[in-house]
Formats: structure tokens, C-alpha cells, sequence
């Protein structure tokens, strides 16, 4: 299977400034996280095909909603608003950031988050934090490491053995690269496998 064999047909949703305001519904969702700049909206767009389904630029810390993104079942992505710097004043950043921490500490709909790594920074700050609270929490954490294709296939094994030592099978990560599509089936796979282990388990409760 290449890169391109498996797509995520989406659309845009809705944009939501805090967790109040989020799309209602029950239809699982699965988020992605990151740093600013770490690549989430090409990720996103690469899983599509479409590099306009997700806004992208080249200012790192342009997305400052939750934004939402309806799948053909009815299941949801949602790429938010990056850590890290941003030309923004810090009151600005913290706001969206605590919405961010409400989201996934609340939002009952969430099946798992996939965390957007630059694989040439390894060990951020927010990165070690992120996977220290998702494995406390007990929550589906798939680790991507994104801007693969700008080191040596040698040096790719070698960051890819280092996370999955300190998940220690807890959380999966992969490699990936946004700009060559490498790993896209991959990752579309799982979070297909996620959002319909989730449908089902919504399914069974209503029984």
C-alpha cells in the first residue's frame, strides 16, 4: 500500500473558541496535538489529499480555535490550537491554551489524540508533558513524528526506538512526513480503528 492508497474524505465543520461552544453531538473525535509549527494542519491535510482542508502558515501558532472536521460517518477530527510561541501577547495564548486543557480533560466525545512531533527536536518540553498526562489519564495516545524526510533513514529508526522505549507500549508512535506522505495509511488506519472502537462502545452503552 503507498502513501496516497488511504484518504480521510472531510470537510470543515465548525470553529469553537472554548469547550462551551463545541459542535453537540455524541460523534467520537479524535484531536491532534502539538507544538506550534510541529505540522498539525499539513498532517491533517495530507491524510486528505486536499492541502487546503486545514489552513497552514508559516507562522507557527496561527491556530487559536478547536477546529472541527466531519468525517463521511459522521465521526470528527479536530486540530487544535499549537503550544509554544506564537505572535500573539501571552493573555491571547494562554486563553486558547486553557481551552485547550478543557477540551481534553472534559470533552466526552474524545477517543484518542495523536501528538505532532517534530522528530529533529526530540524530548520539548510540552512533548514530555503531553505523553506524562495522557498516559496518567489513560488516554489513546498515538505519537507522531512528523518532518521525517529531513533526516537519514538511519537517524529515523533511532528517534522512532527512543519514543516507543519511553512509551513503553502504553502509546504507539510512527514515522511520518507531511510533505511525502510517508506513513499517511498508517496513521488513517488508526484513527479509523479508534473512532469505530469508540462508536461501538457508544453503540453497547444504548442497548
Amino acid at each position: 500500500m503507498t502513501a496516497l492508497d488511504h484518504r480521510l474524505n472531510m470537510e470543515f465543520l465548525a470553529s469553537a473558541p472554548d469547550l462551551a461552544r463545541c459542535p453537540a453531538g455524541e460523534a467520537p473525535e479524535v484531536a491532534f496535538a502539538g507544538r506550534s509549527n510541529a505540522g498539525k494542519s499539513s498532517v491533517l491535510n495530507r491524510l486528505t489529499g486536499d492541502r487546503h482542508t486545514a489552513k497552514v502558515s508559516k507562522t507557527p501558532g496561527r491556530t487559536r480555535l478547536l477546529n472541527f472536521f466531519a468525517l463521511e460517518n459522521g465521526a470528527r477530527l479536530v486540530d487544535l490550537p499549537g503550544y509554544g510561541y506564537a505572535r500573539a501577547s501571552a493573555k491571547s495564548q494562554a486563553k486558547w491554551q486553557a481551552a485547550v486543557n478543557e477540551y481534553l480533560s472534559f470533552r466526552e466525545q474524545l477517543a484518542g489524540v495523536v501528538l505532532v512531533t517534530d522528530i529533529r527536536h526530540p524530548g520539548m518540553a510540552f512533548d514530555a508533558e503531553f505523553i506524562d498526562w495522557a498516559l496518567a489519564s489513560e488516554m489513546p495516545l498515538h505519537v507522531l513524528l512528523n518532518k521525517a524526510d529531513k533526516l537519514k533513514r538511519g537517524a529515523q529508526g533511532r528517534a522512532l526506538a527512543a519514543y516507543r522505549k519511553r512509551l513503553g507500549g502504553a502509546a504507539t508512535a510512527q514515522l511520518f512526513s507531511a510533505l511525502r506522505g510517508q506513513g499517511s495509511a498508517e496513521l488513517a488506519a488508526l484513527v479509523e480503528g479508534w473512532l469505530a472502537n469508540a462508536s461501538d462502545a457508544a453503540a453497547h452503552r444504548l442497548r
